[in-house]
C-alpha cells in the first residue's frame, strides 16, 4: 500500500462507459485520490487489481459476467488486500448485508452527485491514515481506529427527527472548520438553531465521526467544542 502521505490509487469498476467516466472525474477531484485504471467486467477487475495493485476499488455490483460481490472473495484468494467501496443501484437488504460480510468500507447508492461521494472518500482517507500510522498503546488507540471502521449507517437510520440534508450541512461545516467549533458557532454558520446544531454535533460524536473537547472559561460550565475526525 502507499505511504500515508502519498496518493491513494483507485480502480473504477463499472460496465457503463459514460458512468465510469463520470465516476473517474469525481475521484480525480478529491485529493489524494487518483484513478489508476478502470474495468468493465468482474474478470477485468480481477486482472486489473493484479496488474495495477490499487489501494481502493470502486465496485459496481451489476456486472456483465458476475455479481460484483463475487469479485471480492476472488481478490482475497489471489492475495490482494485492496479495500472495496460498493457503488451500485442494488437496494436489497440482503445485498447490503452481504457487502458488510465481505468487509466493504462503504456502500453508495446510484445515482449520486459528487458531494455524495466526496465525504465518503475523505472519510476513507482519514481512516486509512489512522490504520497506517496508529501506534497501539492501549484500548483507546484501538477504539479510535475502529470508530470509523464500519460501513456508515444508511441515512434513513438517523435518529428520529433528524434529516439527511441538515446532517450533511452540519457535516460540511464541521469538516471545513479551522479547528473546533461550538454549537453556537455552527448554528451561526449554517443558519439552523443552536439546539438543532448541538443535536447533530452530539450525534456525530456518538457515532465516532466527531471528537468533543471542553473549553473552560472564567465562570460557568465549560463549552463543548467539536472537531471532525472522520
Amino acid at each position: 500500500m502507499s505511504e500515508p502521505a502519498g496518493p491513494i490509487d483507485v480502480l473504477v469498476v463499472e460496465d457503463d462507459f459514460m458512468v465510469a467516466r463520470v465516476h473517474r472525474a469525481f475521484v480525480e477531484r478529491v485529493r489524494p485520490f487518483r484513478v489508476a485504471g478502470a474495468a468493465a467486467t468482474g474478470g477485468e477487475a480481477i486482472e486489473a487489481v493484479d496488474r495495477l495493485r490499487p489501494d481502493l476499488v470502486l465496485l459496481d455490483l451489476y456486472l456483465p459476467d458476475m455479481f460484483g460481490l463475487d469479485v471480492i472473495p476472488r481478490l482475497r484468494t489471489a492475495g490482494h488486500d485492496c479495500d472495496v467501496m460498493v457503488i451500485s443501484a442494488a437496494r436489497e437488504a440482503e445485498t447490503l448485508r452481504g457487502a458488510v460480510r465481505q468487509g466493504v468500507v462503504d456502500y453508495l447508492l446510484k445515482p449520486f452527485e459528487f458531494e455524495d461521494l466526496r465525504p465518503r472518500l475523505e472519510r476513507y482517507a482519514a481512516r486509512r491514515r489512522r490504520l497506517l500510522t496508529t501506534v497501539v498503546r492501549g484500548q483507546a488507540d484501538v477504539d479510535r481506529v475502529l470508530a470509523g471502521a464500519a460501513v456508515p449507517a444508511p441515512a434513513a437510520t438517523l435518529p428520529k427527527g433528524m434529516s439527511v440534508e441538515t446532517a450533511e450541512l452540519i457535516e460540511r461545516a464541521l469538516r471545513n472548520a479551522d479547528g473546533s467549533m461550538s454549537a453556537s458557532e455552527c448554528a451561526a454558520l449554517t443558519g439552523v438553531s443552536r439546539v438543532s446544531a448541538r443535536r447533530y454535533l452530539e450525534h456525530f460524536a456518538a457515532v465516532g465521526s466527531a471528537e468533543v473537547s471542553l473549553r473552560y472559561g472564567v465562570a460557568g460550565r465549560p463549552e463543548r467544542r467539536y472537531s471532525w475526525c472522520g
